[in-house]
């Protein structure tokens, strides 16, 4: 069995009840196998981005403690999605769940279908916000600390929700 590791996982919602749906991610998050619940943000709320029309988005980001690789850990979130009810109707789609990995111990992986640290982490407030929230001190590989990356989304509409 591969030795824990802190992995960060954002939870983004914008059809249905999001506040419910945040609690269902977290009791199936909690269930995986080797994996438990560290610590979790509050509840954003933010503007969807690159699209227009469409509801606001309640964010948070989940910290883990997991044994599981980033690619197990990946399938799981996609069927945790399934389970509250996301489908992927067309890109940028309006959704009942969106969970993303953000980040895997310090894991820098390049595949297809599989890119950790998460491409566009660094460029949104509401994975920025809520990951300084319970990490204040961490590090994104390549990209710099998350306290230093926070200027650089200041600009994007984000509250408590």
């Amino acid at each position: 069995m591969n030795p824990p590791v802190r992995a960060f996982v954002a939870f983004g919602a914008n059809l249905g009840d999001p506040v419910a749906a945040f609690a269902l991610a977290l009791q199936r998050l909690d269930a995986l196998p080797s994996t438990r619940i560290l610590a979790r943000s509050a509840l954003y709320r933010s503007a969807p981005v690159g699209v227009l029309g469409q509801p606001d988005y309640i964010n948070a980001v989940i910290e883990l403690s997991t044994s599981l690789d980033a690619r197990v850990l990946l399938e799981a979130l996609l069927l945790i999605e399934r389970e509250g009810g996301r489908t992927r109707d067309f890109h940028m789609a309006p959704r009942t769940m969106d969970l993303d990995l953000l980040l895997h111990g310090e894991a820098i992986i390049d595949e297809p279908d599989l890119q950790v640290p998460h491409p566009r982490m660094h460029l949104r407030a509401f994975t920025l916000v809520p990951l300084a929230e319970i990490a204040p001190g961490l590090h994104i590989p390549r990209r710099g600390a998350v306290s230093d990356l926070l200027a650089g989304v200041a600009d994007q509409a984000i509250s408590r929700h």
